[in-house]
């Protein structure tokens, strides 16, 4: 008896084409508009994203940068390495896992990362104005649970947990001030008469 596929081969070459040619065509955007963001930092996109995860994840391993940053391990720690340069961050060894290197922000990285999401001006950002039609017709913005799903799929759960989490947290520890997002532990310490 011959095997023969659950969906034919058409099928699946035009869906990975089409998913192929849509992420190529969002992310050439999303890059071009994430690179004019943080410009003015003197950051690249993959320094922003490392300082963005290691902000999340206070003192995470160069792997899991790669992993969580969707990066070779190779591209995790040598730009890693720019920023440690920079006194934006530190690497340290762990007494209990002395294999795996880790990297923690400085004061220094910390209010550097503060001040591009502070920066970030929604207007600039083609992927957030082309959404908006989305928004005003359904009231919300998408919601990708499908391509949550693929993505689920292909690099694990725990990616998403991380992922998650991470949205989670920029709705717990960040506020939209005048038009600017900032830590709510800034917020509070600006208005902390003592």
């Amino acid at each position: 008896m011959d095997y023969k596929p659950p969906h034919s081969v058409k099928e699946s070459m035009v869906f990975s084409h089409k998913l192929a040619q849509l992420s190529k065509a969002l992310w050439k955007s999303v890059e071009k508009d994430w690179q004019q963001w943080i410009q003015p930092f003197n950051l690249n996109i993959n320094e922003h994203h490392i300082l963005w995860i290691a902000y999340y994840m206070d003192g995470v391993s160069i792997s899991d940068v790669a992993k969580f940053g969707v990066m070779h391990v190779s591209t995790a720690f040598n730009f890693s390495k720019k920023l440690e340069a920079r006194e934006l961050l530190v690497f340290s060894k762990r007494d209990s896992d002395k294999r795996n290197t880790y990297i923690f922000l400085t004061e220094q990285g910390k209010q550097l990362f503060l001040e591009t999401l502070e920066h970030y001006q929604p207007d600039t950002y083609n992927i957030y104005t082309g959404a908006l039609p989305i928004k005003e017709l359904y009231g919300r913005f998408p919601e990708f649970s499908e391509l949550m799903t693929i993505v689920r799929y292909v690099y694990g759960e725990d990616f998403m947990e991380i992922f998650d989490g991470s949205l989670e947290a920029m709705e717990e520890h960040f506020t939209d001030n005048e038009g600017k997002v900032q830590s709510i532990s800034t917020e509070n310490s600006k208005n902390d008469p003592s």
